[in-house]
């Protein structure tokens, strides 16, 4: 079983002992010197020794003063970053893994004030318009320095005993910005043709080898396609034949590898991709550059699945199979699925939280992290081996079997406590059952499908149909209980008009509770849960017009995952509404005010869904809280808020119960 996927393949000289790739991603654990720190030992030994066969570290600087993307972010510009590297290098052998360090500079996709420079150097003076940063052509001597750091970063990795180069051309970063036509306007040597284009990357590639010889393995990343038609620019920057016109090329200069991926800063979502994007949607791209050259070709798109992993190796598509979330969800995924304990596998749910927090983590208080995983970017401090195991076959209820209450009850039971899960729904899931409901939501419920399968496993004792009442959780004597009953939609008592015989909440509509079909209905609310009730609602033939109070709809959902959406939404025709303050409803008319103007405003809709976020769920609360000396309120139930609370509170609660 998965003979593909775990069968050696060598890299030029370095043999990988299976298909399975960690690809680069930023972690922020870095040491602020970019040296390699305690926490990046443990994160990439983690997956190391959960069986990945090449981790490739986060993009480290070749220029830490002016080319960071992050505070905290490896680099290999000086021999001070040696020793750390070569500590790292042997943490991975440790498990049998090899390591790539992938070297890189942002370029025009830096922030100036992070790098304490007027502007960011580039191929051209072409502005990001993502991060919108002054930018200023490099010159001819810049281009020769910038080179000579990239070999002498090199040149410290095999020092330190790492195993291969990855030269970082994707996404947009400095080589992809020379790659690209888009960003490179230049009329000299460096700009125009293809040669000349590719002539920055030839020639770090050609100090890498004489600093490094010609048998240290080098591979190269970079976008195939950048995707521009997501950026409204359909006819600009690299395509698909462009992409396999530079594999062809880069093979004729000696790379060992490539590895493929897709997307600038500008159409962000086909590199780093939200919830909407299918299993193996780009999976065209390193299947192309394989037919076109000889060397392996590692691929990016999305893979969750081991059985969709081994199909893609099996068709050709790709020589190994890469992901950076898949591992950072599960750094077990390997050796689960050498096992054959696929189902086991808690699997990357393409939420996004990770890319939120590592974008705002300079000047956040929120660490990085992942939604499902809490340990991820922690393993210093939490992992199932560091859980105390005092639980002693002690009793505690589990009221609720969302995230919250199912997270809470996986930990308890590794710890040796006796969970006993009470739900009144007939089936796990909680809010997750109405998440995954929207249209390409559904890997949202792969959450609960890990949970419940853990929970079965541990034999937890579980009872679905059941409300907890007081009488029931007296009965089995608890040291403790844990709250996690969710939470009910909000409906404001100042806005008249909501309990009208046309007005519904969202989780009626997604739960199919209240069926819809062919008449104007408007969403009132657009944050994540109304934009995504608009969807599915236009999906079921309605003619649906969303209203928001914002200036902007959406207000404080992620860029990314609005963004996702919102292509889709406006696309099907919605309606939208910022500016427009609910003020009541009369029978099939809602009344607003513009929050600009004052105006007041008056639509008719055939019905009313009303989005306006949520509360916590108090059935029971004052009570129990009354008869039980340890009771805890996890995930909506103590504060509505997204997944990564549900399972931090779940886990939490669980690993720190005394």
């Amino acid at each position: 079983m998965y003979n593909r996927l775990f069968s050696k393949l060598n890299i030029g000289k370095m043999t990988v002992p299976n298909r399975i790739v960690m690809t680069a991603m930023g972690n922020h654990l870095a040491n602020p010197d970019g040296t390699v720190s305690e926490a990046d030992l443990a994160f990439y030994g983690a997956r190391a020794r959960g069986g990945v066969g090449l981790v490739i570290t986060e993009c480290a600087c070749v220029d830490f003063d002016t080319g960071k993307g992050n505070l905290r972010q490896l680099a290999a510009d000086d021999d001070k970053h040696v020793e750390g590297l070569a500590r790292l290098a042997r943490e991975i052998h440790k498990y049998g893994s090899r390591i790539a360090v992938q070297l890189y500079h942002p370029g025009r996709q830096g922030i100036a004030a992070l790098n304490q420079v007027d502007s960011m150097k580039s191929s051209s003076k072409t502005e990001c318009q993502c991060v919108h940063q002054p930018t200023h052509e490099m010159s001819k001597a810049e281009i020769r320095e910038m080179v000579e750091k990239f070999a002498e970063g090199a040149e410290r990795l095999k020092k330190a005993g790492i195993d291969a180069v990855e030269l970082h051309g994707a996404h947009g970063y400095l080589i992809g910005q020379f790659l690209s036509p888009y960003t490179n306007k230049r009329t000299d040597e460096y700009g125009g043709s293809f040669e000349n284009r590719m002539r920055f990357l030839d020639e770090i590639i050609d100090a890498v080898r004489r600093a490094c010889g010609p048998d240290y393995p080098i591979i190269v990343r970079y976008s195939v396609d950048e995707h521009m038609d997501y950026a409204g620019l359909p006819e600009e920057g690299l395509h698909l034949q462009d992409g396999i016109e530079i594999a062809v090329h880069l093979e004729d200069k000696g790379i060992d590898a490539l590895d493929i991926s897709a997307g600038i800063y500008e159409t962000m979502n086909t590199a780093w991709e939200p919830v909407g994007f299918e299993q193996g949607w780009k999976a065209e791209g390193p299947a192309e550059v394989k037919k076109a050259v000889h060397i392996p070709v590692i691929g990016a798109a999305v893979i969750r699945e081991p059985d969709f992993a081994e199909k893609l190796l099996e068709e050709k598509k790709m020589d190994f199979i890469g992901s950076a979330r898949t591992f950072f969800a599960d750094p077990e995924w390997s050796r689960k699925t050498r096992e054959g304990k696929e189902k086991e596998i808690r699997k990357c749910i393409s939420c996004l939280y990770c890319m939120e927090t590592l974008m705002q983590a300079d000047t956040s208080s929120v660490a990085m992290g992942c939604a499902v995983n809490f340990e991820g970017c922690r393993e210093t401090q939490y992992s199932s081996e560091k859980l105390k195991k005092d639980g002693n076959g002690r009793r505690v209820a589990v009221i609720g079997a969302g995230p919250s209450g199912m997270e809470a009850a996986r930990i308890l039971a590794k710890r040796g406590f006796c969970p006993v899960v009470f739900e009144k729904q007939e089936e796990p899931g909680g809010q997750i059952i109405l998440a995954e409901k929207p249209p390409g939501k559904k890997k949202t419920g792969w959450l609960s499908q890990y949970l419940y399968g853990e929970l079965k496993r541990h034999k937890v004792e579980m009872h679905f149909g059941q409300p907890a009442d007081l009488e029931k959780l007296k009965m089995i004597n608890p040291y403790a209980v844990f709250i996690a009953q969710g939470s009910l939609p909000a409906l404001p008592k100042s806005i008249p008009g909501l309990d009208g015989e046309h007005v519904y909440t969202p989780d009626k509509i997604l739960s199919g509770e209240v069926q819809l079909r062919g008449i104007r209905i408007a969403v009132i609310g657009s944050g994540m849960t109304g934009i995504e009730t608009a969807e599915f609602l236009e999906a079921q033939g309605n003619n649906v017009s969303v209203f928001e109070m914002e200036k902007e709809i959406g207000p404080g959902i992620f860029f990314q995952n609005l963004v996702d959406v919102m292509k889709r939404i406006q696309e099907s025709g919605t309606a939208l509404y910022p500016q427009h303050r609910l003020i009541r409803i009369e029978e099939r008319t809602a009344i607003f005010e513009h929050t600009c103007t004052g105006e007041k405003l008056c639509y008719d809709f055939d019905a009313f869904v009303v989005s306006l976020g949520t509360r916590p769920n108090e059935e029971h609360v004052r009570e129990i809280e009354q008869s039980f000396d340890r009771v805890v309120l996890l995930g909506d139930a103590g504060k509505p808020g997204r997944i990564e609370q549900a399972i931090r509170t779940g886990y939490l609660a669980a690993a720190e119960l005394r």
